[in-house]
């Protein structure tokens, strides 16, 4: 198996992106897992060769990476994930060439980190996360497992992001801010304060509201 072989799991929007991150990262996509219905079809000219019940006949052969998007939960993305790791497949990181990833930070298995995003000194992210693209992750940031941080969201400095936690676009985090996990932080909402129940967060400053 080469290192830089990739299997992508979901056809949709996402995967579109992934795909351009991917190419321009030096991957090579040897093709898309998919629903039945959607088998034979394309997705930026890559083949859906199968759907997820065929992720064994591929562990030898390339990494994994589930590229479904992720707002309300990521319970299907976790699902994916432990099937592959389930028949010993290996589930790649996928970095933009264009993104600023500190050497000194960490990036666990099954994130991706999009174009031109930042992810700072002593930041850590967690698995399965989705850093959207212009997002930055300050220093000393963790950010948990299967997080999606939205287009061009700000989370400061010394914050922690828990778990299946989904920040919208332009979303603002001050420093030193801890969020629960499983929470949904609407776009452009600024959040002041630490949050210790889950639920659905909007406005300047963040007020729950679901």
């Amino acid at each position: 198996m080469k290192s830089k072989n990739l299997i992508l799991i979901g056809g949709g929007g996402h995967c579109k992106s992934v795909i351009d991150i991917a190419e321009c990262s030096g991957w090579t996509i040897l093709g898309i897992l998919d629903i039945t219905e959607n088998v034979g079809n394309k997705v930026l000219g890559y083949s859906i060769i199968g759907t997820d019940e065929q992720i064994p006949e591929f562990i030898h052969e390339a990494l994994f990476f589930v590229t479904l998007g992720q707002i309300k939960e990521a319970r299907l993305r976790m699902t994916l994930h432990d099937k592959i790791l389930s028949v010993n497949g290996k589930l790649a990181t996928i970095i933009a060439s264009d993104a600023h990833v500190s050497k000194h930070s960490e990036v666990e298995k099954g994130t991706i980190i999009m174009h031109k995003a930042i992810v700072n000194a002593d930041a850590k992210i967690g698995m399965g996360c989705i850093i959207n693209t212009l997002a930055n992750i300050e220093h000393d940031t963790t950010i948990g497992d299967y997080c999606h941080i939205s287009t061009g969201a700000m989370i400061n400095g010394d914050c922690s992001v828990g778990h299946e936690t989904f920040i919208g676009s332009g979303a603002v985090v001050s420093n030193g801010i801890s969020i629960a996990e499983r929470c949904i932080i609407s776009a452009g909402t600024v959040v002041r304060k630490s949050i210790s129940v889950s639920g659905v967060y909007a406005g300047n400053p963040a007020v729950k509201y679901q």
